[in-house]
This record gives structure tokens, sequence and C-alpha cells, in this order.
């Protein structure tokens, strides 16, 4: 059982030796990795910079002679992943502890981000406290806020690094007794404006003898769906809530990506898609929203949370973008419309109801899909029971015919 520290032990050294010390008085091994690039290092690293630099492509020597830091945290963080992937199936690595300002945090957590979901991962940063959806992606990264900077012992700084160090050891030595149900798995999107139709459709799956997992639809949840869709841990897709794509069309705070609609198609695993959300574009506080959009129309959600209408011509291109990404699909793949209304604020007498808008969305789609993906158009609107037991109906169909389907 070993701990892995990633840190730049030219110039973080003592705080990171004191981290070992913690780790080892619990009884853990530890391996230390040193990331750092312009002195050597002021303790013995297991495996050094050159290592690191050489799994990132490159050598130390060149990183020194081009003083580039952008360069260098690049290729550093690219080594520190090849290598944390290269130790975890070696078995040395059972979790992973950083420590460091913004180099080593960017370093130490793209290292992180390699590894599979579950492995502990502990980051102590003096970045913490502000946006840290760069360093922690779609993982299941912990980050700490050291409060001062790491730059000597301290009072202030041994408490926060051993509460850092005894949290990871903790992780690590205590195998949590979780039971791991032999059953298929679906991964569902969710939105606050699609919650009971993904409620309702989920219980239906688990009756059924399914094991769900949802998504928050935010961009990060749509991105950490698709990941686990690649790692081959989803046996099928219920994707209700494919919201993200009108941000990353038209500029919204949720994008999931250009890539978002992919995964499941490239793993040739069934998938069931709908429209859910596609009538909103997501941002900030109201001040926030970008002056290029001041004459459209809002829902202001909650004090932190505004909502823009998307527009017919938006609809119309939403439909297009995702009618492609499913005719790249190479598994069974279904579209189902639900006319009266893609979110709670869609429907009649609601903030968003804009039948114009939801007509070239459905059009788009009826003019893009190709035969090869099943298109099936119900009335009702997205929330309503019959609308998610025909979700849940169709994604069961496609995973019998698939073969991975539970036993009756």
């Amino acid at each position: 059982m070993a701990v892995v520290i990633i840190g730049t032990l030219d110039t973080k050294g003592e705080e990171i030796a004191f981290a070992r010390s913690v780790v080892e008085s619990q009884g853990v091994d530890t391996h230390l990795v040193d990331v750092g690039v312009m002195d050597d290092p002021e303790i013995e690293p297991d495996t050094t910079a050159a290592e690191v630099a050489e799994a990132g492509g490159t050598t130390l020597e060149s990183l020194r002679e081009s003083g580039d830091r952008g360069e260098a945290m690049e290729a550093m963080g690219d080594g520190a992943a090849a290598v944390a992937e290269r130790l975890r199936e070696e078995g040395v690595l059972d979790g992973v502890l950083g420590l460091g300002g913004s180099g080593n945090t960017s370093i130490a957590t793209t290292a992180m981000r390699a590894l599979p979901v579950g492995v502990p991962k502990f980051m102590v940063s003096t970045m913490a406290s502000g946006d840290t959806e760069p360093y922690v992606g779609a993982r299941d990264i912990a980050m700490l806020y050291s409060v001062a900077d790491i730059e000597g012992l301290n009072q202030l700084s041994r408490r926060v690094i051993s509460n850092a160090a005894l949290a990871t050891v903790g992780m690590v030595a205590n195998e949590p007794d979780v039971e791991v149900p032999d059953r298929p798995t679906v991964a569902i999107t969710m939105f606050g404006v699609t919650t009971p139709c993904v409620q309702h459709a989920r219980e239906l799956l688990e009756d059924r003898g399914y094991e769900t997992i949802v998504f928050h639809a935010t961009g990060t949840g749509g991105r950490a769906m698709e990941s686990l869709v690649e790692e081959g841990l989803v046996d099928g897709v219920l994707d209700v809530t494919t919201t993200e794509w009108a941000d990353e069309l038209v500029g919204g705070v949720l994008s999931a990506g250009p890539d978002r609609l992919e995964a499941a198609g490239e793993a040739g695993i069934p998938q069931v898609v709908s429209t859910g959300a596609l009538d909103m574009v997501n941002f900030g506080p109201r001040d926030s929203v970008p002056e290029e959009f001041a004459d459209r129309h809002f829902h202001v959600h909650n004090p932190q949370v505004t909502l823009m209408r998307t527009t017919p011509e938006e609809n119309a291109e939403l439909g297009e973008i995702i009618a492609g990404k499913l005719n790249d699909a190479t598994g069974p793949t279904a579209m189902v419309l639900p006319l009266g209304g893609v979110s709670m604020l869609d429907v009649a007498g609601e903030d968003f109801h804009d039948p114009e808008a939801d007509g070239a969305l459905f059009d788009a789609l009826r003019e893009g899909l190709d035969d090869d993906v099943e298109l099936v158009e119900r009335e009702e609107e997205i929330n309503d029971e019959a609308f998610a037991a025909a979700l849940a109906e169709t994604f069961d169909e496609y995973m019998r015919d698939a073969g991975v389907a539970p036993e009756p």
C-alpha cells in the first residue's frame, strides 16, 4: 500500500518531506515523484524529474535550456500522468497526494485526471479557493486550500499538510465496503428542469434490474459521463438532457465541449437520446450575461443562475448538430422527441414556451437523422410520466436487443 506524492522537490522539498513523514508514520509507504524543473531536488525522489520529463516526451535539459515555464508545465504534466498510470499498473500507487502553488497544482492534477474514478486523489493548493474546474475537470479530485502559501513549515502549514496526508492515508488504508451490483449500468443525464422525467425513468429502469448513474448536465457532468463511457464502465446511455450543446453553440457557461454526444456512439453501446432543456442557455448572475445578448428573453432561475431562451435559428442549428452526432453512432441509437415541451419552462403558460423554436429543433432532427437512427415522437412534454415511461421502454428494448439487459 503506497501513496504517491507529486511535487517540485527543487522548491518544496521540506514541505513534501514533512508530508511523507506523516504518511509513513501511519504505516503506509510513499513514492516521491519529482516534477521540479529548474534546480536539483532538495530531497531524494523515487522517480526523478528527468524520468518525468522523458515520460512527457522531452528531456529535463531541454526544458531548462528553453526557460519556457508554460512548455515545462505541460511537458511535466504529461510526464507525471504517464508515470502515475505506470505506477498504478505496477501496484505502487494506491492514492495520490499533491502539494503546491499554481505550477504543481497544474502538473499534479494532470496526473490525477489520468487515473480512474475511485483512486484517492488529494491536492493541497494555493489555488483551491478559486475556480477549480481546470484542475478537477471530470475526475474525483479533492482540493484543500492551503490558506498560506506552501513556503516553509510553520504551525499553520504543518496542520494543513498533516490533515491532507492523514486524509489520503484514510482513503487508501480503508477499503470502502461498497457492494458492486452485477447488473447492467445505464448513464442518465439530468437538469433541474428535467428532474421529474429522469426520476421516473430511473425508477422504472431500476425496477427492471438496471444500475443507474445520473449525471448533472452542467458541462463537467456531461464530460464525466462521456469519460466513463470511454472507460467501458457504462453499458448504455439514456441521454435525456442534451442542454450542454445549447451552451456550447451559443456561448453559455455550462458547455461540455464539442465532443459531447460522441462517446456512446464510438463505443457502440445502446443510447436513447432526447432534447431535454435545449430551450435554454446558462449564465451566472444576471449582470454577468454578455452585452451581446441584452435584447434576449431571460429567466432568472436564482441569484447565481440566469437562463436565456434559445431562438428558432439556434434550435435549428442544434438539431443539425445533434443529428450529425447520432448519425455517426456505431451502436443502436434512438431520438425521442417530447413535442409538448423540452423542459419545465417550455410548456404552455410557462416562461420559455415557444412552439416556433421547438418546431425548428424538431424539424431539423426529422430532416437530419439517418434511417439508422430510430425517431420516436411523443405528444407529451418531457416531464410527463408517460414520456418518461416511453424513454425507459425504448431503452430497455435496445438493451435487450443488444443482449445486455438484466435477467427477467
